[in-house]
């Protein structure tokens, strides 16, 4: 049996003792798509007081494993990069969640993704090239190799409890994105909800879960004394959500997420990620998500996070 096999089959062993809680460390694994701004990401969560590895071989992963779990101060904080570069990424992060929830350690997985179109641009500007984009001697272009990518990467996505669209982020923006991340994980208080403003102009989050237009609603943009003020300010709240189409549509909103939030939890998700979008993404979706949050916090429902994603545009 092949090692890889064998941490697919085994991740732990009778002889290495289950960690207890107090005991266990802050693992992160990061993974995403190249361009997408994981070196970006190492250098924060190296400021942030992780140890950082990056593309560790598969062979490896296991004996890294059991570092972790035997010498928890030393590895009090470590983050795993694992990207398309391990060859068969798919593998090293079965290898990598396996050996370390079978020794009671459960990784926080971070993906970070971007548009196509910004990504093909970022290589050009940097002149880098895909890791992708020679592969078994057949040359690819950017755009197939980023393609290629996301394919290979699918399953890595699909099991990550936090994804972040970093096609607009400035990496101060990418800092508190990462930070808020890691202080709701750490939290522990069940489900996180993330709530993401956005204009349709500048397109979907990729990372959304769940997408609400908000759009049926009156836009204060056509109104002139409104139009320079942001959702966050009183005249523009106050004319937002006094819209009888409003106050129906934020009841509905607590229903639903009284409803969907605990199925949501018993199926094992740890974060939600939700948009709520405008045109500009400037008024009626940032009122709208603050005061999302803020019924989310007054009710205890859940831990939220608010990012308006359009705001530092304007």
């Amino acid at each position: 049996m092949t090692e890889a096999a064998d941490l697919r089959a085994r991740p732990g062993s009778a002889a290495e003792p289950t960690l207890e809680a107090g005991q266990k460390p802050h693992v992160v694994i990061v993974s995403g798509l190249s361009g997408a701004g994981k070196t970006t990401a190492s250098k924060l969560l190296e400021d942030a007081g992780f140890n950082v590895v990056d593309n560790l071989p598969v062979e490896l992963l296991r004996r890294l494993a059991q570092l972790v779990a035997h010498d928890t101060e030393r590895f009090e904080r470590l983050a795993l990069v694992l990207d398309a570069r391990t060859g068969n990424a798919s593998l090293a992060f079965a290898a990598a969640v396996g050996a370390l929830k079978g020794r009671g350690i459960d990784p926080t997985v971070i993906f970070l993704e971007a548009r196509d179109d910004v990504l093909i641009r970022r290589f050009s500007e940097t002149r880098h090239r895909h890791p992708l984009e020679s592969t078994d001697g057949v040359a690819a272009s950017v755009a197939a190799s980023v393609a290629r990518e996301r394919q290979l990467l699918d399953d890595i996505r699909s099991q990550a409890d936090v994804i972040i669209d970093t096609s607009e982020l400035s990496s101060r923006q990418l800092r508190e994105r990462i930070n808020a991340a890691l202080g709701a994980e750490k939290a522990g208080e069940g489900i996180a909800i993330h709530l993401i403003s956005f204009g349709y102009k500048y397109g979907v989050p990729l990372e959304a879960d769940l997408v609400f237009d908000v759009r049926f609603m009156e836009n204060p943009f056509y109104i002139d004394e409104l139009r320079p003020h942001s959702g966050q300010t009183a005249q523009v709240r106050e004319f937002v959500l006094g819209q009888p189409q409003t106050r129906r549509f934020l009841e509905f909103m607590r229903e639903f997420l009284a409803f969907a939030l605990p199925a949501y939890q018993s199926e094992g998700k740890t974060r939600l990620t939700i948009g709520i979008g405008c045109t500009g993404g400037y008024h009626r979706s940032i009122a709208i998500s603050e005061a999302i949050a803020e019924d989310l916090r007054a009710n205890g429902m859940a831990p939220v996070a608010v990012w308006h994603r359009e705001l530092e545009r304007e």
